[in-house]
């Protein structure tokens, strides 16, 4: 296998070595200009730190605070210009940069009362930068990502129709989208794995903070065969921007206090992009979080604290060609997991965990008539983490090192299809675990991909295809796991997606995907032998597994207007070999005191609804609502077969149904409102899991923002669970111990500079 890295890197060499002359060319290109102002529609004032996005070169800047902007290094040509602003709809505008000149325009952005992140109706692709998803379903930013800012990126992002969060304790969460988490949910920074063990347990976090995000966006179907074939519970890539690429006019960023009362917790974090020459630029972005143990109606989590900081600095080289740049970042993380009082660790353990990340990004313009852009990204990420007991003894380290490659390209209209990108993708991962029986292992993935879009009038129709090679190799001879020797085993298999959306007019849409995924078991699955104190477990790995194999269909239907935002979906989700970690309901030999939970494959079924909507009941008030449920079921296991008749058992780990309703109230620069959180009671349970009851949560937000020194202030001050109801969620591993916190007034205050 790793000759398919030089077989990748010999790729990259031929590329590269086609597309010089055509970059000399292109670097010959004059260095037009684009200047301008953004204005109210209604009132004719300027609108400030507004944030501006040239789709198709990938070059955003935000106003200043007389509303004025300033584009250099932009080639001659016509794009869409986006506009993003706290207040005002999200809208886009067609203008033509000519040759050899400065082009000055005025900019117009109408106010809204509702959200701007929501659902991106037809996913014409407009290419985007490498940090960002094309064709994501959904984009969160702005005040909707300051509303629900959490400590942890599952936490942010749970009011979301269909999103729940994985917990246990205050800071290993991680989403999980429509019953489906781990491996079968891809979790990206800036369009790149995050390299950490966060899919593989429930005590092991994701390595980066909310905080740094200029945006969260999510995506299904064709789109999210672009970073793997696994993800058929979709993509959630957090845009940090790490790699600059574009070249702002004078310094700009914002810095960021948080603070909450539930667990005496704080924040801060400041980010700034700022100019080094003519041509090249410097983002620069950092956090610092703390917090002690949470409080809860049953008293305090007893070690909950957290003390993380993830900061990064990266160099970005501007010319009309594109750009290209490198980044580092550093991600650092203390937290406790709670003790188990039912067995495994009664004190507690507490995770010291830390990650550096080193990254390079290329995207070049390419001036012919079939390519439009070639994109070289590589990175590599070294992962540890360690779980020390009560008594100071290291109980199990987990080291991961990580280093990928790849290589994508845009092409315009080609034979039927409009537009589409194709590209290969490589990984090699070393993966090693101390205080278990679990062997050292290598990993190598080598992976093609193809995405492919057309217009049929009003049909937009999206097809995907990746093809993956996998090769696990542990570094182990004659050893066995209940009798199945370890030894090396390789993937190969094809996954493919297609999705088509129809436009009736008016506003009204309809749309249909499906997506057939592949998955190979991870090394974890494949070789973990050992206790894991931090997740009350002792885990059985399956040399044996198969892939797993889905197959995922879905239609919606969405309305979008001025005044109305609504979306109606039904999903159903078969897997020929579903793979998970079986709590056996037997105690480990070597450790009474946990259970075992053996990874196996078993066919399941995961179906279910969503809706959400947003109406602007007048010109101040504004209603929103969602609502999302998903039924789990998997074959019986042949030991269970007592009951013939019994075709089907529950899924384990699958959320209730859930609902939210939330009433706002704007003036001016002032929101105020409420929101009511509900869910069913869970008592279609696996083996051995705890049923849940029934709950409804209320909480109170609001948001100002003003602006005083030619700076940008934003506040928001929320108290969630008000009325400190008792509650526990579903997917926590530690439900049966601690409820869910109690009440927490929470502010948030955030500086544009």
């Amino acid at each position: 296998m790793a000759k398919s890295f030089k077989l990748v890197f010999i790729f990259m060499a031929l590329a590269f070595s086609w597309l010089l002359p055509q970059l000399l060319a292109a670097s010959e290109l004059p260095n037009n200009t684009l200047t301008g102002v953004v204005i109210d529609e209604e009132t004719g004032e300027p609108i400030s730190y507004a944030y501006l996005f040239i789709e198709g070169i990938n070059r955003g800047q935000t106003t200043h605070s007389d509303g004025t902007f300033t584009f250099k290094n932009i080639p001659s040509g016509t794009y869409s210009i986006k506009m993003q602003r706290i207040g005002y709809q999200t809208q886009s505008q067609t203008i033509e940069v000519p040759a050899n000149d400065t082009l000055r325009i005025t900019l117009s952005m109408t106010p809204t009362i509702l959200d701007n992140e929501g659902i991106e109706v037809v996913g014409h692709r407009h290419q985007q930068s490498s940090n960002h998803l094309e064709n994501a379903t959904q984009t969160i930013s702005g005040q909707t990502l300051r509303q629900n800012l959490s400590s942890t990126l599952a936490n942010t992002l749970e009011d979301i129709p269909g999103l729940s969060t994985r917990s246990m304790g205050a800071a290993p969460g991680r989403p999980v989208m429509r019953g489906l988490g781990g491996e079968r949910l891809m979790i990206l920074q800036d369009g790149e794995r995050t390299g950490d063990v966060s899919s593989q347990s429930s005590d092991h976090a994701v390595t980066l903070d909310p905080m740094s995000a200029e945006e969260i966006q999510i995506a299904r179907g064709p789109t999210a065969l672009e970073y793997g074939s696994n993800a058929i519970g979709g993509v959630i890539n957090v845009v940090r921007n790490q790699v600059p690429s574009s070249h702002p006019d004078h310094i700009h960023g914002t810095a960021t206090l948080q603070g909450e009362s539930v667990n005496t917790g704080g924040a801060s974090g400041i980010e700034l992009l700022s100019p080094l020459s003519k041509n090249f630029a410097l983002k620069i972005d950092g956090n610092l979080r703390s917090a002690r143990n949470t409080n809860t109606l049953n008293g305090n989590l007893e070690n909950s604290g957290i003390f993380s900081t993830n900061n990064s600095v990266g160099i970005g080289y501007i010319r009309p060609w594109g750009h290209a740049g490198l980044a580092s970042s550093l991600y650092l993380n203390n937290y406790g997991i709670p003790p188990d009082s039912l067995g495994g660790h009664p004190n507690g353990v507490n995770i010291e965990m830390e990650k550096l990340q080193i990254e390079g990004k290329t995207e070049i313009f390419v001036n012919n008539s079939v390519f439009e852009k070639l994109q070289i990204d590589l990175s590599h990420k070294s992962y540890y983490h360690q779980e020390i007991e009560s008594s100071g003894i290291v109980g199990t380290e987990f080291g991961v090192l990580t280093s990928n490659v790849s290589l994508k390209a845009d092409h315009k209209a080609l034979g039927i299809f409009d537009e589409g990108k194709f590209g290969v993708w490589a990984e090699r991962k070393n993966y090693a675990v101390n205080g278990t029986r679990t062997p050292d292992s290598d990993s190598y993935s080598l992976s093609g991909f193809v995405i492919e879009e057309m217009d049929i009038g009003p049909l937009h129709l999206e097809l995907g295809a990746r093809i993956d090679h996998t090769t696990s190799l542990p570094d182990v001879e004659n050893q066995f796991i209940q009798g199945r020797e370890i030894r090396d085993r390789s993937f190969t298999a094809l996954a493919s997606s297609a999705n088509a959306v129809y436009d009736f007019g008016g506003g009204f849409f309809t749309g249909a995907s499906i997506i057939h995924s592949f998955r190979a078991p991870s090394q974890e699955e494949l070789f973990s032998q050992g206790p894991h104190l931090a997740s009350y477990s002792f885990e059985v790995g399956n040399p044996d597994l198969d892939p797993e194999r889905g197959l995922g269909k879905e239609i919606y239907f969405r309305y979008r207007s001025s005044d109305l935002r609504a979306e109606f979906t039904v999903f159903h989700n078969r897997f020929s070999n579903y793979n998970y970690a079986r709590n056996t309901g037997q105690r480990s030999s070597q450790n009474q005191s946990l259970f075992i939970y053996q990874f196996t494959g078993t066919k399941a079924v995961l179906s279910g609804i969503e809706f959400s909507s947003q109406f602007k009941l007048s010109s101040n008030w504004a209603l929103s609502t969602s609502a999302s449920y998903t039924h789990g079921k998997r074959k019986p296991f042949e030991s269970e077969q007592t009951n013939i008749s019994e075709e089907w058992k529950p899924l384990p780990v699958i959320p209730p149904f859930k609902g939210k309703i939330e009433l706002s109230y704007t003036y001016d620069k002032l929101k105020v409102g409420t929101k009511t959180k509900i869910a069913a009671a869970q008592k279609r349970t696996g083996e051995f899991e705890t049923p849940t009851d029934s709950y409804t949560v209320f909480s109170v937000f609001s948001q100002y923002r003003f602006e005083k020194w030619d700076l940008l202030h934003t506040i928001s001050l929320n108290a969630n669970n008000i009325l400190n109801t008792t509650y526990r969620n579903h997917l926590s591993r530690i439900k049966e111990i601690y409820p869910e916190p109690g009440r927490n007034i929470s502010l948030l205050y955030r500086l544009y500079f």
